[in-house]
């Protein structure tokens, strides 16, 4: 046997006994090789990469809890918006979606040129997977060839990009951004030749928004925080005028801000008011007091120069005529949340963004009609349906959504009382057993998204819950480090408890149920591999069945078949999930720095080579193989996203 100290990070082969040692922070763990490989497996074999790739084919949600004016439509018919690290344009009518992905971290701002192809986008700081800072920046693209014109800002912005703005007037040949530093710094920039040509503290305050005049390319107004300011730009020099409430009510934000045909600034604020800027002043010259119940997020003038403002707290789409006066309004349903972005489609349409992620087409009177939608908090449950192209998620935002990938809309969405956490469907698909961080997991009908069971096993987090092959056992997985086991009858409306599996020191992270359905195998924190008969939840340590098993599914981060997943010198929370592929080829991983990656499958040799994709920001919680193998869908645990790569 190689021998090898407890510090290296080097796997060891012991020939003799049939196991492999790798270590994870100092830790070894160990893995047994099923009898017919013990003769001919080497450490030194060398893994080819998979003969197949992924393509990103479509991002379900869009980034509205916490960005704004981030939606806007397209000569070419699409609407462009952003979620994760894409932007997304996605032609409503055609049913597609192309993908610009140039950025490597979370979007957080968008502005389209005059000349409705140039795009620019701002990003906040990331962190690569060897600790380096991703520097924030502002990436401009032409969407329709989706290649990167210009990245402007390299190691000037601080924290994040938060507004950018094109010119208007000049051909649109400035660009304004401003960023989260702690005195929020407003700069301008000539974008063609990537100079900057002038920056100001803008604000202590958050700035919320920030747009050039439409006939002043000299003119840029900014809003946040108790604030609207008038920023003339001479030279390299930004000069402020603070706008004058006067005698009318200081609301605590100015929230958006938009420009009537004549120039005149609008801005909608926290206390429901719309004010009116005349043109060149910074005095308010008419005031529509109480226009919405709560703060006003979303102002839009339209090309006939009537307007359209969105409530928040009212959830109301409001129309006005050119003397501002009231004309119609029509309320979102409470499922999708405030208004957080309005913006003109074709003729007599909005697109409606919302805080609950969600895009409505809308048209007054009353026509709305959801085209995107997504979670909004913590997302980690995800399983796909086992026999159609269907899967489901579930968040800490208590929403369970059951999704078609083929119109790429939830066939049902269900409100839960606790945040999910885990999800399983049934091997017939009748249902779907959901897990939740408080230690209760549920049982929902698939076609009718009724409730058919509910039980409580411990306090914790419920981080798996997986039916047997068969359908007649099911796996509940707990950060009390106890997996409890079920029998289940009729078609998994009916449970009872037949054991519980005590013997891990850390919580429970995964779990594999054998072909057979008669053993499971489960990891857990301290990165323990551990074997248990199923009608008894007896822990089982002799190793002469275990390592021979074959297993239903391979979603363990640490075994024999898919330990070549981890990294030189990986923290052993590096990598969140793996799932093998039905036709038992490929392995995807999900890890902690937004990639996810796609192995040949056995991964049995250490730091196997594999496909890198990014397209999520923060850590990437779950990936699963649609039944047919024909799709890949991954989760982003911060960033609420749902990818659904082709594999091709």
């Amino acid at each position: 046997m190689k021998k090898s100290s407890s510090k290296s990070k080097e796997c060891a082969l012991n020939s003799e006994d049939g196991y492999v040692r790798m270590f994870l922070r100092g830790r070894p763990v160990t893995m047994h090789l099923p009898d017919q490989q013990r003769e001919s497996y080497s450490l030194d074999h060398k893994v080819a990469l998979p003969d197949r790739k992924l393509k990103l084919q479509w991002v379900y949600g869009y980034r509205g809890r916490d960005c704004r004016s981030n939606l806007y439509l397209l000569p070419t018919g699409e609407i462009v918006y952003f979620n994760a690290s894409v932007v997304v344009l996605y032609n409503t009518e055609e049913q597609q979606q192309r993908h610009y992905l140039g950025h490597n971290d979370d979007v957080k701002c968008l502005s389209v040129h005059p000349d409705m192809v140039t795009i620019a986008t701002g990003q906040m700081a990331g962190t690569s997977k060897d600790g380096k800072l991703l520097a924030p920046h502002v990436r401009v693209w032409d969407s329709v060839s989706l290649n990167t014109l210009h990245v402007l800002g390299m190691g000037v912005f601080d924290r994040a990009v938060t507004c950018v703005t094109f010119s208007k007037s000049n051909g649109g040949a400035f660009l304004c951004a401003v960023d989260d530093a702690n005195d929020h710094v407003l700069s301008v920039w000539n974008w063609q030749k990537e100079k900057q040509l002038a920056d100001v503290k803008c604000s202590n305050d958050s700035v919320l928004g920030a747009v050039f005049h439409p006939t002043d390319a000299n003119l840029i107004v900014t809003c946040g925080k108790s604030h609207i300011n008038f920023w003339t730009m001479e030279g390299n020099t930004l000069s402020k005028r603070q706008g004058l409430f006067e005698k009318h009510e200081k609301p605590k934000y100015v929230l958006c801000v938009a420009f009537a045909q004549n120039g005149d600034a609008i801005t909608g604020d926290s206390s429901g008011n719309i004010y009116i800027w005349a043109k060149g002043g910074h005095r308010i010259s008419q005031v529509v007091s109480g226009a919405h119940e709560g703060g006003i997020f979303s102002l839009c003038v339209l090309k006939d120069g009537t307007m359209v403002s969105g409530g928040g707290k009212d959830r109301k789409v409001a129309l006005w005529d050119h003397e501002y006066r009231k004309q119609s309004e029509m309320e979102v349903g409470e499922a999708f949340g405030p208004i957080r972005a309005l913006t003109e489609g074709k003729p007599g349409e909005l697109f409606v963004g919302t805080t609950k992620n969600a895009i409505i087409r809308a048209a007054f009177p009353d026509t709305l009609t959801p085209i995107v939608q997504g979670h909004t908090d913590e997302l980690w449950g995800l399983d796909v349906h086992p026999s159609m192209e269907q899967f489901a998620t579930c968040s800490q935002d208590k929403q369970v959504h059951l999704w078609d990938t083929n119109s790429h809309q939830p066939l049902w969405s269900k409100t839960i009382e606790d945040p999910g956490r885990s999800a399983g469907f049934h091997p017939s698909g009748a249902v779907l057993a959901v897990g939740t961080m408080t230690g209760r997991w549920l049982v929902l009908d698939t076609d009718t998204r009724d409730l058919v069971s509910m039980h409580t096993d411990g306090n914790e987090i419920i981080s798996n819950i997986r039916y047997s092959p068969d359908g007649n056992f099911l796996a509940v997985a707990s950060h009390d480090n106890f997996v409890y086991i079920y029998s289940v009858k009729e078609n998994g409306r009916k449970y009872s408890r037949v054991g519980k599996c005590t013997g891990h020191s850390s919580f429970v992270t995964h779990l594999d149920w054998s072909q057979d359905s008669q053993y499971l195998v489960t990891n857990s924190g301290d990165y323990e591999i551990l074997f248990w008969e199923a009608s008894s939840g007896k822990h089982v340590t002799s190793m002469d069945t275990m390592r021979n098993l074959d297993w239903a599914t391979s979603t363990c981060t640490l075994a024999f078949t898919t330990f070549g997943v981890w990294p030189d010198g990986a923290d052993g929370t590096d990598l969140n999930a793996v799932c093998r592929s039905h036709d038992g080829s490929l392995l995807a991983s999900a890890d902690d720095f937004g990639k996810v990656h796609l192995f040949s499958f056995p991964c049995s040799q250490p730091r196997a080579p594999s496909h890198e994709y990014g397209g999520h920001s923060s850590h990437v919680t779950n990936v699963a193989f649609l039944h047919d193998d024909s799709h890949l869908i991954s989760t982003g645990g911060k960033d609420t996203s749902i990818l659904q790569w082709v594999v091709a």
